[in-house]
């Protein structure tokens, strides 16, 4: 997509702090992190969001999650997988982004 943020990062055009990179993704820290940990998980071909993500790429992130968190070193200690869909649903880029929240305890609001 031209205008996307998140395909000029992939592309290069925008510069950013790699974690991980292979065909399939990019993995970058967050520019406003909200975790000590807090990476973004990019597919490299553009989707707009779960509902129109690729199987072949969700089912290629959870293969990787425990290399990844491994990486990041919040395995022992648990994270949070978080994704966005829609204006409601918090999603502020019409690219599917995963985010992983790590580091420290993370809390949920009470009921």
């Amino acid at each position: 997509m031209e205008n996307c943020v998140f395909c000029k990062i992939i592309k290069g055009e925008i510069p950013s702090k790699k974690v991980y990179e292979d065909d399939l993704m990019l993995v970058i820290h967050d520019n406003c992190p909200v975790a000590p940990c807090h990476v973004l998980i990019l597919p490299k071909i553009h989707m707009a969001n779960i509902l129109t993500a690729d199987r072949d790429f969700i089912a290629h992130v959870t293969d990787k999650l425990g290399e990844l968190t491994k990486l990041l070193g919040v395995t022992e200690d648990g994270f949070r997988l978080v994704i966005n869909t829609g204006k409601d649903g918090g999603q502020t880029v019409d690219h599917l982004h995963l985010h992983l929240l790590g580091g420290a305890p993370l809390g949920w609001p009470p009921c």
